[in-house]
């Protein structure tokens, strides 16, 4: 290697180590992070792509794709007809490792930090905390209560959504209503995208993403409409640097509380209810039935619809894809994977507790 080479290995190996030693400083990371470089970055990220009409984060995903599937034929094609030396495997190797080093210095800078730092829970002041079964049965009881009231101003205005500059106009708005409450949650500059792969999606099994490498938060919209708001409140909540899951389901959550739409709140209603409902029917199936009864037929018509939805697009690629996105989750501080999301449910019973059930 030339010195030129070797003086930027050595650069990015020091740059990936004291990303690492950060990292390990959740309040370090809190303050001069997450509430310092990171909110001036996601916003020029914002400035740069948001006026556009496209993804632009999925055209580089897309590209990123061609260029690896092209790699690997290209690396067949050497395998193949022996045209190989140990050398070949060393420069290969060494290449990978140059690849990796960059993506993990690229990511971490533009957004991953964010999954070390002390969060919306700290933020707020409301720990979470170990809840009983009792505490958990009344959550769903609040929440059946809240989804049966809204159904039917909420069936009234879902066919307001099927327009996306709609959709993303009403999510941008709950947040400005949220952060006239709590600045933490201001929102400049938004941008939020249609997915460009939603219809990859639905074999994939997601229905919303950000990309850190555009800023963009991105949403699946051929899924059914009634959790389209909950899901484009999540992904903005990841904009805002909440990378965790669980915690952009909290950001998520308090958003489309705040919207005026009742499409917004029956939505994220729904999704609250299933996982909270998951979790009670496998703490004990027997309290759950009974809650389950009270739904309206309109509900859970709606959760059939779910059901049926993502049956149909059921095979055998998406269990793969979902537990390597687990791996991906255990990965950046959030031991519980896909089960992370489901986290928002000990969040949700602390703040009822300290705030009442009408919090809710």
């Amino acid at each position: 290697m030339t010195r030129k080479r070797i003086s930027l290995w050595i650069i990015l190996i020091i740059v990936a180590t004291a990303i690492k030693i950060f990292s390990l400083f959740p309040s370090a990371v809190e303050t001069y992070y997450s509430l310092g470089l990171y909110p001036v970055i996601s916003r020029v990220q914002r400035i740069c792509f948001g006026w556009l009409p496209f993804s632009v984060g999925d055209l580089f995903y897309l590209f990123v794709l061609i260029y690896l599937i092209y790699g690997l034929v290209s690396l067949i094609r050497i395998i193949r007809y022996k045209k190989f030396g140990i050398s070949f495997f060393f420069v290969l190797i060494r290449r990978l490792f140059f690849a990796s080093l960059t993506i993990y210095i690229v990511f971490n800078l533009l957004w991953g930090l964010n999954y070390n730092r002390l969060g919306i829970a700290y933020q707020m002041q409301v720990p979470e905390q170990k809840y009983s079964t009792g505490d958990l049965q009344s959550l769903v009881e609040l929440i059946i209560g809240q989804l049966n009231g809204l159904d039917s101003m909420a069936a009234l205005n879902r066919n307001q959504i099927k327009n996306k500059k709609t959709l993303f106009a009403a999510s941008i708005q709950s947040y400005h209503n949220l952060s006239d409450a709590n600045k933490i949650f201001s929102y400049p500059s938004p941008s939020v995208k249609s997915s460009l792969f939603s219809y990859v999606g639905d074999w994939l099994g997601f229905t919303g993403y950000y990309n850190p490498f555009s800023g963009e938060a991105q949403v699946n919209t051929t899924v059914p409409l009634f959790i389209q708001p909950f899901t484009t409140c999540h992904e903005i909540g990841h904009q805002l640097g909440y990378a965790r899951e669980n915690e952009a389901n909290i950001a998520g959550y308090l958003s489309a509380k705040s919207s005026a739409d009742a499409a917004f709140k029956y939505s994220v209603y729904f999704d609250l209810y299933l996982y909270a409902g998951t979790e009670l029917y496998l703490r004990d199936s027997v309290l759950l039935r009974p809650l389950r009864a009270q739904l309206r037929p309109e509900v859970r018509k709606d959760f059939r619809e779910l059901q049926q939805f993502w049956k149909e697009f059921n095979n055998p690629v998406e269990p793969y894809i979902r537990r390597l996105y687990g791996k991906y989750l255990k990965a950046n501080q959030q031991p519980q994977g896909i089960m992370s999301y489901n986290e928002v449910i000990a969040w949700l019973i602390a703040y009822y507790k300290k705030y009442g059930a009408a919090a809710i």
